[in-house]
């Protein structure tokens, strides 16, 4: 794989998420209250919802706008049939977050 550094983890909201610009639109890197680090697409599924506004509980996320609830590790919606969001490999690394460069860069923007 093939890293890219993306920002330190005091740059991610406890228990919240920030943007990332990459070729393939933005990505949300979301943050647990046990400092854990996870990147998923930023639009839910359901109406469009920016999941970076959304609620960190544990390691999911709930779309501020109809409380559809993702988990960060699968991108699979808790309750919901056809929920789906893309999840990115990142790491930590001396409290830096590192993306998976090859999975955001081998598709084109929409």
């Amino acid at each position: 794989m093939s890293w890219v550094d993306i920002g330190h983890i005091d740059e991610v909201p406890v228990r919240g998420a920030r943007l990332v610009k990459t070729h393939i639109g933005c990505i949300a890197v979301f943050r647990t209250a046990e400092a854990e680090v996870f990147a998923a697409t930023n639009s839910c599924p359901h109406k469009g919802g920016p999941l970076s506004e959304g609620i960190v509980h544990g390691q999911s996320v709930t779309c501020p706008l109809h409380n559809w609830v993702f988990d960060l590790n699968t991108g699979e919606a808790k309750g919901a049939d056809d929920g789906r969001i893309t999840t990115y490999t990142v790491r930590l690394e001396d409290g830096r977050i590192l993306l998976d460069d090859s999975a955001v860069s081998r598709r084109s923007a929409a």
